[in-house]
């Protein structure tokens, strides 16, 4: 039985009051809940505030380059697809340097879970706007104003993401059951966390997301398969954010495509050093 001190890591060193330190609980909690043993999870993050997330719990870690965290997760996962494999990053590593990788790992539907710490900016640089800053944010690089961001609910939906939920690090409970939905799912999972940076983002707090957010969950009538439905949920943002599970479809991944059925996955097979031996005898 898989227990939360199972998962304990170093401390923290991020502000107080800052979001990740719910998103850092919520994901122990899920593993818990799954009782999934550290050595069975690999989790891949990024450089940022987001990307230390992995520092502070135990199990299989990979730190890469900013923006690079969707390629080195999906790596990992076709080698051995036997591994969960959580990808960790923030909105200007997922949306921003690494928005290519992400319209491609959702198209090719990639069995994997990608938390995006969305605090609309770029928290570790000391506060430039990000991809996702509300429209005329005034930063120092943006005195003007922040132009149209991203929504990176629609434009997962529209990229082909089978499966696309939004968190609020200010309801641990409710982000836990949305982590744990999204790692059980079988294909690209994205967890796009709505994470307050108390530091830099002084408009987009604790306090303004509560006023706002509400639970898809909690409506009846809402069908997250249907994707016009999703869709009108996806460009709501303003007086009225939805969180909960906004889209989900079943459909075949890419380890379906590379491994069919009784197929050896690459970390099973065996490596001969000297299969190559023709290739390189060509460039001698």
């Amino acid at each position: 039985m898989v227990k939360m001190e199972d998962y304990a890591g170093g401390t923290p060193a991020w502000c107080p009051g800052c979001g990740n330190f719910a998103i850092l609980v919520a994901l122990r909690r899920a593993l818990v809940d799954l009782d999934l043993e550290p050595y069975r999870v690999l989790m891949v993050s990024d450089i940022g505030q987001a990307g230390k997330l992995p520092h502070y719990t135990r199990g299989n870690v990979l730190n890469v380059l900013h923006g690079r965290t969707l390629p080195a997760a999906i790596g990992a996962k076709i080698a051995n697809p036997e591994l969960t494999v959580i990808g960790v990053a923030g909105d200007g590593g997922s949306y921003g340097e690494g928005g290519n990788h992400f319209l491609h790992a959702l198209r090719y539907n990639h069995d994997i879970t990608h938390l995006v710490h969305n605090n609309q900016v770029y928290a570790l640089t000391r506060g430039q706007t990000s991809p996702t800053s509300d429209p005329g944010y005034v930063t120092r690089t943006t005195p003007q104003g922040a132009p149209t961001p991203i929504n990176p609910i629609t434009l997962a939906i529209i990229g082909g993401a089978s499966w696309v939920g939004r968190g609020f690090a200010g309801d641990i409970n409710h982000l836990v059951q949305l982590i744990t939905r999204g790692i059980q799912h079988k294909g690209f999972a994205l967890v796009d966390i709505l994470q307050p940076c108390p530091t830099f983002n002084r408009k987009n707090t604790f306090a303004w997301y509560r006023e706002r957010v509400y639970k898809l969950e909690e409506d009846e009538t809402y069908d997250p398969t249907d994707k016009m439905m999703a869709f009108s949920k996806a460009v709501e943002w303003g007086d009225r954010i939805p969180i909960g599970v906004i889209y989900q479809a079943e459909r075949p991944t890419f380890g379906d495509y590379l491994f069919p059925s009784g197929a050896e996955p690459l970390v099973k097979q065996k490596l001969d050093p000297f299969s190559i031996a023709p290739l390189l005898e060509e460039f001698v």
